[in-house]
C-alpha cells in the first residue's frame, strides 16, 4: 500500500500536470481565446444556416400553395389553411432553432463587445464580467430565450408577412367568383351567403371556418404586438436577428 505522502505526491504531480495542459502566458491565453472565438463563430454560423433554411422552406411553401390556389378556379381554398398549417409548424421549428442560435451569438457579442472593440478602442465604463459570463455559460450551457420569445422575433422577422399573404390569398379566393368556378355571376360576389358558402370546409360550415380563421389571425396579431420583455443582446445595437 502507498504511504500517505506517496499519495499526496501522486496528487500534486497529476495536479501539476492537468496545469501545464492550460496557457499561462497572455500570449498563449489570446492564441486559444482566438481559436475559440473561430469555433464558436462557426458553431453560430451553423446554426444560422438552419434558421435561413426554415425561412426559405416557409417562402416556398406559401409561393407554391399560392400558385396552386390562385391559378385555377377548381382548386380548394382548403390549399391556403393548410398552407397556414405548414407555416405555423416552420415556425415553431424555427423557434427551437434560434433558441440554439442565440446561445452561441451571445456568446460571440460578449467576447466581441468586451474583449475585440476593448483592444480596438478601450472603454473604461465597459464592464470587466464577461470572461465569467462566457466561462459560466461553457460550463453550464442553458437557454436565454423562451420559447414564447424566440416565436415572437421569428414572427415579427420574417413570418408575419406570410401570414398575411395567406390570409389576403385565401381571402380573395372565398370572395372572388373567378377564382371558385368558371362562369359563375359576379353579381354574386356581393352575397355574403356567396363568401360563406365558399369557406365550407367539409363538414364545416363555412361561418364556422371563418370564425376559426378570424380568431387565429387575432391570436397571431396580439402576439405579435405583445412587448418585448428581454433584448438580451439585441439591446446592444441594431444589427440583429
Amino acid at each position: 500500500m502507498k504511504s500517505e505522502q506517496e499519495r499526496t505526491s501522486s496528487v500534486l504531480e497529476g495536479e501539476a500536470a492537468r496545469a501545464l495542459l492550460l496557457p499561462g502566458t497572455p500570449g498563449e491565453i489570446t492564441n486559444t481565446l482566438s481559436h475559440y472565438y473561430r469555433g464558436e463563430l462557426g458553431r453560430m454560423t451553423s446554426w444560422r444556416d438552419r434558421i435561413d433554411r426554415t425561412s426559405n422552406w416557409a417562402i416556398t411553401v406559401v409561393a407554391a400553395l399560392l400558385s396552386v390556389s390562385l391559378s385555377t378556379p377548381t382548386s380548394h381554398h382548403g390549399v391556403l389553411l393548410f398552407g397556414m398549417m405548414l407555416v405555423t409548424l416552420l415556425l415553431i421549428i424555427e423557434a427551437r432553432r434560434y433558441r440554439f442560435f442565440d446561445i452561441y451569438r451571445a456568446r460571440i457579442r460578449q467576447i466581441e463587445r468586451s474583449y475585440f472593440a476593448q483592444i480596438l478602442a478601450p472603454d473604461a465604463g465597459a464592464g470587466r464580467e464577461w470572461a465569467a459570463v462566457v466561462a459560466s455559460s461553457l460550463r453550464k450551457p442553458r437557454f436565454l430565450l423562451s420559447y414564447r420569445d424566440a416565436m415572437h422575433r421569428r414572427l415579427k422577422r420574417n413570418y408575419v408577412w406570410m401570414y398575411s399573404i395567406l390570409f389576403l390569398a385565401w381571402c380573395l379566393k372565398i370572395s372572388t367568383p373567378k377564382l371558385q368556378t368558371e362562369g359563375m355571376p359576379a353579381l354574386q360576389a356581393q352575397s355574403w351567403t356567396y363568401v360563406i358558402d365558399n369557406a365550407v370546409l367539409g363538414p364545416i360550415p363555412g361561418l364556422a371556418v371563418i370564425v376559426i380563421v378570424a380568431v387565429f389571425y387575432l391570436g397571431i396579431l396580439c402576439f405579435a404586438l405583445s412587448p418585448v420583455r428581454d433584448q438580451g443582446e439585441i439591446g446592444h445595437g441594431e444589427a440583429h436577428v
